[in-house]
């Protein structure tokens, strides 16, 4: 994480919105614990690290393509064991492009085509250095507009328009990070009450949800017949 970089929930906490942890009271260890805000990943270590760091959250969104969501949030913590160390933007962009690719690759790999996400999260890093000082989440602190932060996040490499709008829901809904118009720019996964995506994920009991609906939606696609030629 980039010096003076507070996390993904940096524009959250300094308008007083949703707070990037929870705090609950575990009796079992008599004394209140830090929960991670983001609930995406299997473990809790996955899982804060999403909640603190921006940088692993987008490589996260990145990864979620033709991957079970579960690893591809998972991947980020994963990719720190790996190196042993925490790891930034200016890590990132650095290392030599056959390790991280190796890193990537190497069972159980990060992704189901682990060197081409590898070259696509090296170039996320490079690109937060060149447009945003290097902190990701400039990416979203400094806009005012919905549709600016949907603008930015369309020009991240793996970000198309669909996965733009839900990282834009999932700022939203998850993180109290709401410039003008964002639910306008991100529907209909800014919407209350839907179960569409990992933006309305929040516990295992959601994903469940949110695995069933996806799971609905393809069957009726595929039970659609072609049009008569």
């Amino acid at each position: 994480m980039a010096p003076g970089e507070k996390g993904p929930l940096a524009a959250a906490q300094s308008t007083g919105n949703t707070p990037a942890v929870t705090i609950s009271f575990d009796s079992a260890v008599g004394h209140a614990v830090r929960m991670p805000r983001i609930q995406l990943a299997p473990t809790d270590e996955a899982n804060q690290l999403l909640s603190d760091d921006a940088l692993a959250l987008l490589i996260g969104m990145v990864l979620d393509q033709q991957f079970p969501l579960e690893r591809a949030f998972a991947a980020p913590y994963e990719l720190q064991v790996r190196l042993g160390a925490p790891y930034d933007v200016h890590s990132i962009a650095e290392m030599d492009p056959e390790k991280l690719e190796t890193l990537f690759a190497t069972p159980p790999a990060l992704h189901r085509f682990p060197r081409a996400n590898a070259q696509r999260v090296q170039a996320l890093a490079q690109l937060i250095i060149d447009e945003y000082e290097a902190t990701p989440s400039n990416i979203w602190t400094t806009v005012s507009t919905g549709t600016e932060l949907l603008k930015r996040l369309k020009k991240l490499p793996g970000f198309g328009d669909r996965k733009a709008k839900i990282f834009v829901a999932l700022l939203g809904k998850q993180l109290g990070i709401k410039p003008k118009g964002w639910q306008e720019v991100c529907a209909p996964f800014g919407d209350k009450g839907t179960t569409m995506s990992v933006a309305d994920i929040t516990d295992p009991e959601s994903l469940l949800v949110v695995r069933a609906w996806k799971k609905a939606q393809k069957q009726s696609a595929l039970s659609v017949e072609p049009a008569e030629e």
